[in-house]
């Protein structure tokens, strides 16, 4: 499923199937998720993809081809393959462990074609072995939603009262995966979306309402999945002071301007971009512990234009999840 313009609908296209280069493995695709990033590139929001283009960064499948020099996975292996597909491992962030922040990075589904496919080539060193806990769509939303999930509850720092703005795909993952870790979690969906609050409170929120309310207790760290500037303001007010405003997602529309008392008080707002190997590793490392369930709603490839409207609406409770 192609996209050739920005806006437009994908289409189906037959295309030669691809050759693993260097380094890189041939991948039959057996999942991929449906994230709020690939939304963002299809509709425009990031800007310079790379054109046609196929979309799509939580990848699950298994290895049928190698390139040359490979030494990690052998034909038959399934593996997951992740937004972050490649840096130059050589620049000032890569060097200091700040992969992440490459500016010489290449992203699965932006700048390299990605799992709305039946096959996809992938570096290995940014390729995961996949637990064996988790079937194929399960362990897709993982990918993205959890490893963006994961890093932003690091990022979150220490404390007892985690508030999550947005409970899609990401908030569902590490709701569970912070109240493993000690965290009461509070969930505020969009104004109405009782469906929502339901699905947060059935995965142990102690309260779940309107992104529009305060919490019932003021919170030691906030989450922001959802792509609304409006919702910094809006967290800062239900933080503590010494609190921490974690902006996870990679487009968010302008924040509006708010009075300085609301950052005062050692306020901190920061945002969360990409991921690094490290995140993976630690993340399937611990979902299969917790253990971590994802909502899943499997689609076939052909619908992956239904799926994105879906996502645009709000319609989806967990994740989508592509399969060929």
């Amino acid at each position: 499923m192609v996209l050739e313009r920005p806006g437009e609908p994908l289409r189906a296209r037959e295309l030669p199937r691809p050759d693993p280069g260097p380094g890189q493995l041939l991948i039959a695709v057996r999942a991929c998720g449906v994230c709020r990033t690939d939304l963002h590139v299809h509709d425009g929001e990031l800007p310079n993809p790379k054109l046609p283009l196929v979309l799509g960064h939580e990848i699950v499948g298994t290895v049928v081809a190698q390139g040359r020099g490979v030494t990690r996975f052998a034909e038959g292996d399934r593996v997951g393959v992740p937004w972050l597909g490649w840096t130059c491992g050589v620049c000032r962030y890569c060097r200091a462990g700040h992969e992440n922040l490459c500016d010489r990075a290449r992203f699965t589904g932006y700048t390299l074609d990605g799992g709305y496919a039946e096959y996809v080539v992938a570096d290995e060193r940014y390729t995961f072995p996949i637990p064996a806990a988790y079937d194929d769509p399960s362990a897709a939303p993982l990918l993205c939603a959890g490893l963006i999930g994961y890093r932003s509850l690091r990022a979150a720092g220490e404390g007892e009262r985690l508030g999550l703005y947005g409970f899609g795909a990401a908030a569902h993952i590490i709701a569970q995966v912070a109240r493993y870790q000690g965290w009461r979690v509070f969930a505020f969906t969009r104004p109405g979306d009782v469906a929502g609050q339901r699905f947060a409170r059935e995965l142990g929120a102690v309260w779940a309402g309107d992104s529009t309310q305060l919490p019932p207790e003021p919170l030691d760290a906030a989450i922001i999945f959802a792509p609304a500037g409006a919702l910094v303001p809006a967290a800062l007010r239900a933080v503590v002071k010494g609190g921490t405003v974690v902006c996870a997602g990679i487009h968010m529309s302008d924040i509006p301007s708010f009075s300085y008392d609301l950052l005062w008080g050692e306020r901190t707002v920061r945002s969360v971009a990409n991921l690094t190997r490290r995140d993976g590793e630690e993340l399937l490392a611990l979902a299969p512990r917790v253990p971590v369930h994802t909502s899943v709603d499997v689609r076939p490839l052909a619908q992956a234009n239904e799926a994105l409207d879906a996502l645009r609406a709000g319609a989806v409770t967990g994740a989508i999840v592509l399969r060929p």
